[in-house]
Parts: structure tokens; C-alpha cells; sequence
């Protein structure tokens, strides 16, 4: 175990997995990522979904116009796959220098995820272009069966969806982001280096009891869901070894208080706010400290072939609170994760 140290100097860390909505709802959220890191990945699953180059191009150009002013980030745009996704259209991203992956769906899974793809052999011609261009393909690993358990569809996913992918596509890049499970973190360390996985904050650091401590706890609600305290130990170790397989993608999203605190709930965890402050408070909690670099600001971007950051972000071992809430929209404020709580590690200013 390491001493714990004062403060934490980083390479400006990048979010392999970002979800940043549109509209007011951008404007309100954006600030708190740009602040923190360089580079985002983020999500197509807007409502149309972002099935296109110049939909990606239009979108990008709406996060662009709501950065603060003198912010320095760069959104890395996703196109959203469908069975009706062609060639061509990976052959525009590739050329395009702004689309970095394309996101795959099961139809059902998630946050608007109707349009998702309902049966992967559809997709054939996609993925073949896909691997043949080395565009990544990144995966919400669960089947939507409903006759499996929801603390088994990420498992279940990996031996009837995955593993036959990476069979079938033996060389496509490809990110299972989100693990949950310690199958989903054998999965990517039994593969080549095609394959890489992203790992969350709040998956870190709760396990499934989080949901149901003193009462339904709606704002620890995410898909996939949090996992059992064994699959948390085996995610923090992950994350934690220093193995360039596994970076951090926060999957931050947000949604409105009375989404959220309602009959049938919203799936997502806001961490923007403090994700990289969260983060640090996981390895600290293991001495590993001297890890979170690489995890959070090389791995990511050597997996997408992009230059590491040359900036760098403070961390200083200092206590403060989470806000019980964030201005959203109208009359209707964001309930961060942790809210009210207080946590070790703050972001310097």
C-alpha cells in the first residue's frame, strides 16, 4: 500500500464513454466534463439517434457552440448502429476524422434504444467494413431476453453475442464498455489486443445493496445494473492492475429529477461533476493511486490510436460535498450521483 499523497498531478485525463443529450439539457451538463477532461467519447443514442456522418457532424457542432468560453474540448463522435446501417457510411466515417467508433445497441437494452440492433447477423456487411477500416465497434454487452435475470444478461450476452463476434471478426476493434461482471473483465483479458473495456466510476465503488439501502435508491438505478460485491472487487482490480485493457469511460447520465424519482425510473448515474474526483477516490481506497494515470489518460487513447493529452489537471486530498442538486432544465433540477455525500478528492480550480 502507498502513502496517500496531498495532491495528484494527472495528464488531462480523457471519457471513453460520455453521454451528453442535446438541447437544454446539453447546455446544462457540458461544462462539467470539459472542465475535467480533454476528450470525450460520446453516445449516439439521441432521440433521432445519430444513424449518420452528417448527423454526427451536426451534432458535434451543437456541443461545439455550447462550450463555455475559452474551454479547450473535443467531442470524438459515435454513430448509432442499425440493421439498416450500409458501408458506405463506415467508409464516411472513417474519412470524416470526427467519427472515432460506432455504438452498438441491442434494440431495448438502454436510454433510447429502440432503434439497436435486434439480431447482429444483419449487420454482417457492416462489421466486415468495419474490421477491414479498423473502426472500433462499441458494445452495451446484455441480451434483452426478459426470461434472463437482470443480474445475468451481461454474462449471458458475452457467451451467446460476443464470443461469437469475436469469432466471426477476429480483427475488429471492439470496446465492451461497462463491465459490470468478472466475466466481463475475463472476457477482455483472455482476448487480443483488439479488444479493450471501459469501467465506470459508480460501478466502482457501489455494489447492487446501493440500490436498496434504507429504501429504493432510484439515482443508483443504471443499466447494467450494479452487481454483487464479488463483481465490484473484481472490476476495481481491473482498473487498478495497470493492464492497458481497461480505461475509464464514466458513462455519466443525466436525467431530470422527476425522470428519475418516478413510477417506471430513468437508468443512469450523473458523475460528470466529479468523475475523475470519484475515480481517485476508488484507487485510493486500494493504494493505487500510481495507477489512475495510465487508466484514465493513456490507455484510452492508445487503444484509439490518438495522441496522448500534454496538459495536465490537480487533484488535492481535500473533503467537500456533493451538491443534492444541479440546475437542469426548467423547474426540474439533476440529482448527481452521491448527491448530499462527501467524498476525499477535489479538482483544483
Amino acid at each position: 500500500m502507498q502513502n496517500t499523497p496531498a495532491h495528484l498531478e494527472l495528464v488531462r485525463p480523457d471519457d471513453w464513454h460520455l453521454h451528453l443529450r442535446d438541447g437544454p439539457a446539453l447546455a446544462a451538463v457540458l461544462a462539467d466534463t470539459a472542465k475535467r477532461f480533454a476528450r470525450a467519447i460520446v453516445m449516439p443514442n439521441l432521440k433521432p439517434p445519430v444513424t449518420t456522418v452528417a448527423l454526427a457532424d451536426a451534432y458535434r457542432q451543437r456541443i461545439l457552440a455550447a462550450l463555455p468560453a475559452g474551454a479547450e474540448f473535443n467531442p470524438l463522435m459515435t454513430l448509432y448502429l442499425t440493421e439498416t446501417t450500409e458501408s458506405n457510411e463506415i467508409d464516411a466515417a472513417v474519412a470524416s476524422e470526427f467519427v472515432h467508433a460506432v455504438k452498438y445497441y441491442p434494440a431495448g437494452a438502454t436510454t433510447n434504444s429502440a432503434a439497436g440492433v435486434s439480431d447482429l447477423k444483419n449487420c454482417t456487411a457492416t462489421l466486415a467494413r468495419m474490421e477491414k477500416l479498423g473502426l472500433p465497434l462499441l458494445v452495451h454487452g446484455e441480451v434483452t431476453d426478459t426470461a434472463v435475470d437482470i443480474f445475468d444478461r451481461e454474462a449471458v450476452f458475452i457467451d451467446t453475442v460476443l464470443s461469437p463476434l469475436r469469432r466471426d471478426f477476429p480483427a475488429l476493434k471492439l470496446v465492451l464498455e461497462h463491465i459490470t461482471t468478472r466475466q466481463g473483465v475475463d472476457f477482455v483479458m483472455a482476448q487480443d489486443n483488439h479488444v479493450a473495456g471501459t469501467l465506470t466510476a459508480h460501478h466502482l465503488l457501489l455494489n447492487r445493496n446501493a440500490l436498496f439501502a434504507g429504501g429504493l435508491r432510484p439515482h443508483n438505478y443504471c443499466l447494467p445494473v450494479l452487481k454483487r460485491e464479488t463483481h465490484r472487487q473484481a472490476l476495481l482490480a481491473a482498473a487498478t492492475s495497470g493492464n492497458p485493457k481497461f480505461f475509464l469511460g464514466t458513462d455519466s447520465a443525466p436525467h431530470a429529477k422527476s425522470t428519475k424519482e418516478a413510477a417506471c425510473g430513468c437508468a443512469g448515474c450523473y458523475t460528470a461533476n466529479a468523475c475523475i474526483e470519484l475515480y481517485a477516490q476508488a484507487f485510493d481506497a486500494v493504494g493505487a493511486l500510481d495507477r489512475l494515470e495510465g487508466f484514465a489518460s493513456f490507455y484510452g487513447a492508445d487503444f484509439y490510436d490518438l495522441p496522448r493529452n500534454t496538459t495536465q489537471i490537480t487533484l488535492v486530498r481535500e473533503s467537500w460535498q456533493i451538491p443534492a442538486a444541479l440546475p437542469y432544465l426548467a423547474n426540474d433540477p439533476l440529482v448527481p450521483f452521491m448527491a448530499g455525500e462527501s467524498i476525499l478528492w477535489r479538482l483544483q480550480d
